[in-house]
């Protein structure tokens, strides 16, 4: 499992003070680029290569929510890989209380267009855990 630290600014909430529904989709698409680095893998190096990743499908639970300076922890699990799709929990919490879950679907895609395969090393990353 990897974590990423995430600290909650002004920007990030609406006029409730809670943050805004939209930010929790940036905060899990960093800890997702920050799993990925930690894995040898770096965005930079898959779009010389022609290769991107695209979200397929999300499904977010939004149970609790967090406030301006909450320090949050986003940990993000592999669940499964196939050679072209990447399922992934990810859980956003604040002092061990789940306040956002969701559970994802990212595909491999050739810039050009299509569908290319997942790189080996995240397929070892979901094969190491299984």
């Amino acid at each position: 499992m990897h974590t990423f630290p995430i600290r909650i600014y002004y920007e990030d909430t609406d006029f409730s003070g809670n943050v805004y529904h939209a930010a929790y989709l940036k905060f899990f698409e960093r800890a997702r680029t920050e799993f990925l680095r930690d894995a040898g893998i770096h965005h930079s190096e898959l779009a010389a290569e022609g290769l991107a990743f695209a979200v397929r499908s999300m499904q977010i639970d939004f149970i609790a929510p967090a406030h301006i300076d909450d320090l949050l922890r986003v940990e993000t699990e592999p669940v499964s890989a196939t050679g072209a799709r990447l399922t992934l929990r990810q859980t956003i919490l604040r002092d061990g209380k789940i306040l956002v879950g969701a559970e994802l679907i990212v595909v491999a895609i050739r810039t050009s267009g299509g569908a290319a395969r997942l790189p080996a090393a995240l397929r070892a990353l979901c094969a190491a855990k299984g």
